[in-house]
């Protein structure tokens, strides 16, 4: 098993015929200073209309501590067997492989995805899973993670795990930061729907624009389903459908995910005991938290803190 130094390098795998919006996303949020960043390929690869130097070869891949393919742009040809055979050498030598969009295409050729949980963008998830019958394709989810081996959505969504994977291994006041950078929305929940009406909604013109923040800024106090939709000024019912159309998710569930989000930064930032953030995190109880904290995260709260301690 490699350690978060060995995932400090990040291999782009770029081949012929790859997505040029997904190999620019992984460039922007991995090429940032966090990691050490290489595209590995032939000499040159054509993205689109862009020629694309590579600064090692497919044979060097093994040597990542993560690899990243994006989306490759044909579906219904198959992807070259060196990229195939490079990405599943890659992950036989213990390195951890994140797919973007239909990159997920070439994860399921190296065998990768067998027996496994997946995702891919929603118009080929079909393709996907006729393809591949022995992988359990998920059609309505924006990523998947299974620990070493990660798949995406299309387009956005490959934004939302490459800031999950900063997330995994610098903590989420490093991810806020990198989010910041790029002027997107810090955290998507791997299981938000694909299709989401209104990911951000506006103050001004969305039923839940102004409830949002008010949720937000009270994250400390034990919040009902019908305190918001008392708070919004409509039925339990609707609250539950505009919460549905607008987030991908339920009112309950979002709020947990941002109580969580809290206690991340809490922890990452402060002193403040795990009885303290429960408290401020409206979980009321520090075992509360931690058995929250620990389904959703994968770690307990100590060794959460321990491992993303902000440098003081």
């Amino acid at each position: 098993m490699r350690t978060l130094s060995d995932m400090s390098t990040v291999a782009l795998a770029a081949t012929d015929g790859m997505l040029q919006f997904e190999l620019s996303i992984a460039h922007e949020v991995f090429d940032t200073g966090l990691y050490e960043f290489g595209v590995y390929g032939a000499e040159p690869v054509k993205v689109g209309r862009f020629l694309l130097e590579p600064d090692h070869g497919l044979d060097r891949l093994a040597r990542a501590g993560t690899v990243i393919v994006p989306g490759w742009a044909d579906i219904d040809v198959d992807p070259p067997a060196d990229l195939v055979e490079a990405v599943r050498a890659a992950h036989e030598a213990g390195a951890r492989v994140a797919s973007l969009c239909t990159g997920a295409f070439v994860l399921a050729a190296a065998g990768l995805l067998d027996g496994r949980r997946a995702t891919t963008h929603w118009a080929h998830t079909d393709v996907l899973a006729a393809r591949y019958p022995s992988i359990e394709v998920d059609p309505d989810v924006l990523y998947v993670d299974n620990g070493s081996v990660l798949t995406s959505a299309g387009k956005a969504a490959a934004m939302d795990l490459c800031l999950h994977l900063v997330r995994r291994d610098h903590g989420s006041a490093v991810a806020n930061t990198v989010a910041r950078r790029l002027v997107v929305p810090p955290h998507r929940a791997g299981g938000q729907a694909q299709f989401v009406t209104t990911p951000v909604p506006d103050q001004d013109d969305h039923p839940l624009g102004g409830l949002l923040p008010w949720i937000t800024e009270r994250l400390d106090r034990p919040l009902t389903v019908e305190d918001l939709a008392r708070q919004a000024s409509m039925s339990s019912r609707n609250l539950a459908r505009h919460f549905r159309s607008a987030t991908g998710t339920t009112p309950l569930r979002w709020l947990l995910t941002q109580r969580i989000r809290r206690a991340q930064e809490l922890l990452e930032r402060t002193d403040d005991s795990v009885d303290l953030i429960a408290e401020a995190t409206g979980m009321g109880t520090a075992a509360t938290l931690r058995r929250h904290f620990n389904r959703t995260v994968g770690v307990p709260p100590d060794s959460y803190r321990r491992t993303f301690r902000a440098a003081k």
